[in-house]
C-alpha cells in the first residue's frame, strides 16, 4: 500500500513537472466544485496562456464562461479549441449552435454553423449526425425558401434595398458568397448612405478570396460619414497607404464619396510633381469635388490654380469665387499665388476654434487622446497630404496603444518632402515596426582588440525571430553566430585555441523578455571555417541586463550604473556552465561631438567545473563613446583591466594578467 502511494505520489510530481499548466488547472477545478466560477475563469485562462495548445482546456474554459452569461466569450473558446481539436464532434456541435444563436456578424456566424452541421451530419456516431442533420435542415430549409421568396420579389416588383439587402444576407448565411456580394452591392447602390453595408461586403468578397473587392470596399468605408463603419474599415485595411488603383476601386463601388475623391486628388497631386500625367488626373478628381461640394474652397483654390498654371480663362471665376468666399485663411493662400496683398484675419479666434487640427492639437497636449484622434482624423480628411498631421495620427494611436494603425501613419509621414517630419517618423517607423513584425531580424557584431592575447577578436550573430501570437511566450528564432580571431592558438610548446574559429547555425527558441531577464535555447551545429571540424552544439541559459541612470543615449549628462549577467550552459565546452557578471558604474557626459561614458569594470567569471581560463575576476577603468555622425547603435570601448585567476591548476602562466582592451560594437535590428 505504501509502495502503491508512493508511487502515485511520484506520478502526480512527475506529470506536475511535465505539464505548465497543471497548478493553475487543479485550482480552477477546485474552485469549480465549489461553484466559484469567478475565480475558476482567470485560472483556466491563465492555463490557456501556459499550454495554448491544448484544446482540453480551452473547452473547460468555454463552459465555465457559459454558466456565468459570457455567451461570446464561450463561443471564442470553443472555436478555438475545435480549430485545435477538429475530430471532437460534440464540441463541434457546442460551438455551431452558438454560432448559429449569435447577433453580432450574424450571417457569417449563421453561415459557419451550416457549415459544421453539414460536416457533422456524416459522423459515425449515430446520434451526433441525426442532431446535426437535423440542425442543418433547420437552418437550410428556411435559407432555401428566403432566397426563392426573394429573388421572386425582386423578378416582379421594383427592386428596393431591403430586398437585395435581405437576400445577400440570406446567401450569404447558405454560403452562396456571389449570389451575396451581388446583392449587397446592389443594396448599397440604391442606399450609398448605409456605409455599414460596405462592412458585410468586405466580409463576404474576403471569404470568396477577392482580396483587391473586399480592400476597395474597406477603402470606401474607411472614408465615410459614419463614424463606426469608418472606424471598423480601418481597423480591417491593410497596414499600408492605398494605391490610386485602389481608390479607383472604391470610386467605382461608391462614386459620390467626396471624401474618396478628395484624398485620391491630394495624392495624384503630390505624385505630380515627380509625374506630370498625374497633374490632369489630380485636375479631373478637384472638379468632381467642386461639382459636389461647391462650398469646398481648398478643392476650388486647387483647382484654380491647376488651372492658372496651364492658362485656363476659368481659373479667372474659380479664384474669384475662393476670394469672395472661403474663410480668410484660404483666400490668403490664394493671394499669395496670385502675388496679391493678404487680409489681416480679424476672424482668427472664431476659425482657430473651428479648426480640427487646432482642436486636435489642444486634446493632444491635454491629454484627451480619443478626442484628438477624431480631430485629426477630420484634419486629414480634409487635407490627406499634410504630413504634420499624419505625424501627429502616428503618435495618437501609438499612445493610444494602437501600434498597428500607429506604424501606417508613421509609415505615410517619412515619405514626407519635410525632412524634420520625415527624419522623425521614420525613427517612430523603425523603432516600432520590429515589434509588430511577424518575422524579426537581429544583427550584432563586436570586433575586440586584445593586448593580453595579442589578438584581433571577431563575434557577431545573425538571428530571425518569428512574432506569432501563437506563441504567447516563446519566440522561436534561427541562428547563425560567428566566432573567430586572427592568431588562431597561443603557440609554445602546448598551443591553445583562442577561439572556436568556427560558424555555429542553430534553431532555438527564446523566452519575452520578463523584468529584462530571457531565457534560451538553441541546437545546431558548429562547423570550423579552418578546417573540416564539424561538430554537434547545444547551448541555452538566462541572462538579465539593466541600466540605472543616463545611458550613452541620454540626452543629459549623469551617473549611470550597468549590469550585464548571464549563465551559460555550452556543449563542446566538456558541458560547461559559464557564469559572468560584467559591470560598469561612471558617469555620461559629452566632450565636444563625442557622447562619452567613462567608467570603473568590475567583472566576474566562474564556471561549473571550476575550469582556470573560466574562473577569474578583473577591474580597471574603462570608457565608451560615440560621435553624432555613428549610427546609435554604434559605440566604441577601451578598457584597461587587472585580473587574477581565482582557481591556478592547470593554469600554464601566471595568476594575474593584465589586458587593454578596444572593442567596437554595433548592431541593428530589421
Amino acid at each position: 500500500m505504501k509502495r502503491a502511494a508512493l508511487f502515485l505520489l511520484s506520478l502526480t510530481f512527475a506529470l506536475a513537472a511535465e505539464d505548465p499548466a497543471w497548478a493553475p488547472l487543479n485550482k480552477a477545478f477546485e474552485a469549480l466544485r465549489l461553484h466559484d466560477y469567478d475565480t475558476a475563469i482567470p485560472l483556466f485562462e491563465q492555463a490557456v496562456s501556459l499550454a495554448p495548445g491544448r484544446a482540453d482546456i480551452r473547452k473547460n474554459l468555454a463552459y465555465t464562461l457559459l454558466k456565468t452569461g459570457e455567451t461570446p466569450a464561450a463561443r471564442e473558446q470553443f472555436g478555438e479549441a475545435m480549430g485545435l481539436d477538429p475530430a471532437d464532434l460534440h464540441l463541434a456541435l457546442e460551438y455551431a449552435f452558438l454560432c448559429f444563436e449569435a447577433t453580432d456578424n450574424a450571417p457569417a456566424r449563421k453561415a459557419e454553423a451550416r457549415r459544421i452541421f453539414d460536416r457533422v451530419r456524416t459522423a459515425q456516431d449515430a446520434v451526433t449526425a441525426a442532431t446535426a442533420a437535423q440542425a442543418f435542415q433547420n437552418i437550410d430549409a428556411p435559407l432555401e425558401a428566403g432566397i426563392a421568396r426573394w429573388k421572386t420579389v425582386l423578378a416582379t416588383s421594383p427592386p428596393t434595398f431591403s430586398a437585395h439587402y435581405e437576400l445577400a444576407q440570406l446567401a450569404e448565411q447558405r454560403d452562396d458568397l456571389a449570389l451575396a456580394a451581388t446583392h449587397y452591392t446592389a443594396s448599397f447602390r440604391l442606399l450609398p448612405e448605409r456605409k455599414s453595408v460596405l462592412l458585410e461586403l468586405a466580409r463576404v468578397e474576403s471569404a470568396r478570396g477577392n482580396s483587391e473587392a473586399a480592400t476597395a470596399a474597406l477603402i470606401a468605408a474607411s472614408r465615410a460619414d459614419e463614424p463606426r463603419a469608418a472606424e471598423l474599415a480601418r481597423e480591417r485595411l491593410p497596414n499600408r497607404y492605398p494605391y490610386v488603383y485602389e481608390f479607383r476601386q472604391a470610386l467605382e463601388l461608391d462614386p459620390k464619396n467626396t471624401t474618396l475623391h478628395r484624398e485620391l486628388a491630394w495624392l495624384l497631386l503630390s505624385m505630380s510633381e515627380k509625374d506630370e500625367s498625374k497633374r490632369v488626373e489630380a485636375e479631373h478628381e478637384f472638379q468632381t469635388i467642386v461639382s459636389a461640394a461647391p462650398d469646398d474652397y481648398l478643392a476650388a483654390a486647387q483647382l484654380g490654380l491647376l488651372y492658372l498654371q496651364r492658362n485656363d480663362p476659368a481659373a479667372t471665376a474659380v479664384l474669384r469665387n475662393v476670394l469672395d468666399h472661403a474663410d480668410a485663411a484660404t483666400a490668403n493662400r490664394v493671394r499669395t499665388a496670385l502675388k496679391l496683398p493678404l487680409v489681416l484675419q480679424e476672424n482668427h479666434a472664431a476659425t482657430a476654434a473651428s479648426d480640427p487640427r487646432i482642436l486636435g492639437e489642444q486634446s493632444y497636449n491635454s491629454g484627451f487622446l480619443k478626442d484628438a484622434k477624431r480631430y485629426f482624423q477630420q484634419a486629414h480628411e480634409q487635407n490627406p497630404v499634410d504630413a504634420s498631421v499624419i505625424l501627429k495620427l502616428g503618435w495618437t494611436n501609438n499612445l493610444l496603444h494602437d501600434d498597428q494603425t500607429a506604424l501606417r501613419w508613421f509609415n505615410q509621414a517619412r515619405r514626407s518632402a519635410d525632412p524634420a517630419i520625415s527624419t522623425e517618423a521614420g525613427r517612430a517607423y523603425n523603432n516600432l515596426r520590429p515589434a509588430l513584425a511577424p518575422l524579426r531580424t537581429t544583427v550584432w557584431i563586436y570586433p575586440l582588440l586584445s593586448t593580453r592575447w595579442s589578438d584581433l577578436f571577431g563575434y557577431g550573430q545573425i538571428k530571425t525571430e518569428i512574432r506569432q501570437k501563437r506563441f504567447p511566450f516563446l519566440q522561436p528564432y534561427a541562428s547563425v553566430r560567428f566566432v573567430g580571431d586572427a592568431r588562431r592558438t597561443t603557440g609554445g610548446p602546448a598551443p591553445q585555441n583562442l577561439s572556436e574559429s568556427a560558424f555555429i547555425l542553430a534553431a532555438g527558441v527564446s523566452t519575452h523578455p520578463w523584468h529584462n531577464a530571457s531565457a534560451w535555447f538553441e541546437a545546431g551545429g558548429m562547423f570550423g571555417y579552418l578546417n573540416t571540424t564539424r561538430e554537434q552544439d547545444y547551448r541555452g541559459g538566462i541572462t538579465w541586463n539593466r541600466t540605472f541612470g543616463k545611458s550613452l543615449a541620454a540626452e543629459s549628462a549623469g551617473w549611470f550604473f550597468e549590469t550585464t549577467d548571464d549563465s551559460v550552459f555550452v556543449s563542446h565546452f566538456q558541458n560547461d556552465l559559464i557564469i559572468y557578471s560584467q559591470n560598469r558604474t561612471g558617469y555620461t557626459s559629452a566632450f565636444g561631438p563625442f557622447k562619452t561614458q567613462m567608467f570603473w569594470n568590475t567583472n566576474i567569471t566562474f564556471d561549473a567545473k571550476l575550469l582556470y581560463w573560466a574562473t577569474f575576476a578583473e577591474t580597471g577603468p574603462g570608457v565608451r563613446f560615440r560621435h553624432p555622425a555613428m549610427p546609435r547603435s554604434m559605440s566604441v570601448t577601451l578598457s584597461a583591466v587587472r585580473g587574477i585567476y581565482l582557481i591556478n591548476e592547470a593554469n600554464p602562466g601566471r595568476p594575474n594578467f593584465n589586458d587593454l582592451r578596444a572593442g567596437i560594437w554595433y548592431a541593428f535590428t530589421k
